[in-house]
């Protein structure tokens, strides 16, 4: 075996003979370091002797033992065979310092690779069924957004293959995309947000203090600034500030208001068309999201005859107005006094009647010299539309 020799075979013929004797980081060497790798290997070991006995036998050197008993290695039908039996990969060459050293890089190179790989089990109560990419976004109160996510084993592979040499020094993240208008991948979408996760999760809280219309990719990001998407998520919109900030970790705890949060997250909306919301509640809920599905809406009686329906609906309404003035004002709501508090804040519920309204609001200072009138003209019109009655092949 020499250099010279080594020269002539391909990078895999040489990996290959590598592993068969022992060489150490075989698996992240380059051509060059193989060919030194295996020449100092065969230069360590001692000469092989042919099995067969012979009288006059001749002294090969080290180089050529060594190609000698690679040759009877593959003639025996494969690598650590010698004239048909078994050859333990020799230890002896290697010393114990450089068996440790090698041993932590293994580990440090299995750990990053824990770390990186972002596939995901099959969530429990999915059976067998095969994972397929899909990310989710729930808003969960006016600052907090839940990611959840799975990824295939099979996208992390095309992912390290689209990368190529990017993919060592690639890391997962996710993205924040904050966007102007429904369209899914338009030059309105703006990163606002990269978060750096790593392998074993599925689930993401990201706190947003902003109102704002969003989403959320998963993917891997190289040193050069390119990006590699596995997955993205519904578009969102962050409801006012004013309503409860509730964060629940638990599935159970959100039961009571699934179709709030449903709606918030974007589950009725026409722009969305994303089935993965849907199909995450109904898993996890156990039961269909959305309007009930109509059974049969024509009800006859015992004669044949339609009878009418008793199902009714009622609406009525009222509105809340409020406001701010400095402490100790008087202030009229129609001529009707309003308490206002310590701070100066004032809140009142007004009847919303099925008409036009215009409703003065008038502060005056503790002492009667200054005054401030707001007017505020409200419309309610309420129409109540003919019962519609549909059969369920209807839908």
């Amino acid at each position: 075996m020499t250099a010279a020799s080594l020269k002539e075979k391909p990078v895999r013929d040489l990996a290959r003979l590598a592993k068969q004797h022992g060489v150490a980081g075989w698996h992240s060497m380059r051509k060059d370091q193989l060919i030194r790798a295996l020449v100092r290997k065969a230069r360590s070991r001692r000469p092989v002797t042919d099995a067969t006995p012979s009288v006059n036998r001749a002294v090969v050197p080290p180089t050529a033992a060594a190609g000698a008993a690679n040759r009877r290695t593959v003639a025996a039908g494969g690598p650590g065979v010698v004239a048909g039996r078994p050859r333990p990969v020799e230890e002896s060459a290697r010393s114990p310092q450089e068996t440790v050293v090698s041993q932590r890089v293994r580990e440090a190179r299995e750990r990053l690779a824990r770390v990186k790989n972002l596939a995901t089990p099959p969530e429990s109560g999915r059976g067998t069924r095969n994972v397929r990419d899909r990310m989710v976004a729930m808003v969960r109160g006016p600052h907090w957004i839940h990611v959840f996510w799975e990824v295939a084993p099979r996208s992390i592979a095309r992912a390290q293959a689209a990368l190529g040499q990017e993919w060592h020094g690639a890391r997962p993240v996710l993205r924040l995309l904050e966007l102007e208008n429904s369209l899914r991948g338009s030059p309105s979408e703006r990163v606002i947000r990269t978060i750096a996760v790593h392998g074993g999760l599925k689930n993401w809280f990201i706190d947003i203090r902003e109102p704002v219309r969003c989403r959320v990719e998963i993917g891997y990001l190289a040193t050069t600034g390119r990006f590699h998407s596995l997955a993205r998520s519904n578009a969102v919109s962050m409801p006012a500030g004013t309503q409860s900030d509730t964060l629940d970790s638990h599935w159970g705890d959100i039961a009571s208001d699934c179709e709030k949060i449903y709606a918030m997250s974007g589950g009725y909306s026409p722009e969305n068309n994303s089935t993965e919301l849907q199909e995450l509640f109904e898993e996890r809920l156990r039961r269909p999201m959305g309007p009930p599905v109509a059974r049969r809406s024509v009800q006859q009686d015992e004669d044949g005859e339609l009878r009418t329906s008793d199902f009714q609906l009622e609406v009525d309404a009222e509105m809340i107005v409020y406001g701010a003035t400095q402490p100790g004002s008087y202030v009229t709501l129609q001529g009707e006094p309003v308490k206002v508090q310590a701070d100066g804040t004032f809140r009142v519920r007004v009847d919303l009647p099925n008409k036009r309204q215009v409703l003065p609001i008038i502060a005056s200072t503790s002492d009667g010299v200054e005054r401030q009138t707001v007017v505020l003209a409200v419309e309610r019109n309420t129409k109540s539309m003919e019962p519609l009655g549909r059969d369920a092949g209807e839908f």
